[in-house]
């Protein structure tokens, strides 16, 4: 990676971060401690579904984690799968 990709690469996560800070605190401890131990090996694709899954609202998103509700997009199940776990 060039020095210009690694930046970029840095400014994408921080902002994913940002967006990971939620007013539910079960969801914003869950959300942090995947990014902290999962973000840096998802695929493109994945980081794009946890995009989706973050435009949820609080409640919804921590329903679908816990297992509560279920997503209507079926792509977006392996990220689940990942936040479950981590």
């Amino acid at each position: 990676m060039t020095m210009v990709q690694t930046e970029v690469a840095r400014i994408q996560e921080n902002r994913l971060r940002w967006h990971c800070r939620r007013g539910l605190l079960e969801l914003d401890l869950v959300l942090q401690r995947f990014m902290d131990n999962r973000y840096a090996s998802m695929k493109a694709a994945d980081v794009e579904l946890l995009k989706e899954l973050l435009d949820y609202p609080d409640q919804d998103l921590w329903d679908m984690i816990i297992g509560r509700l279920q997503p209507a997009d079926k792509r977006v199940a392996p990220v689940l799968e990942m936040l479950r776990a981590a």
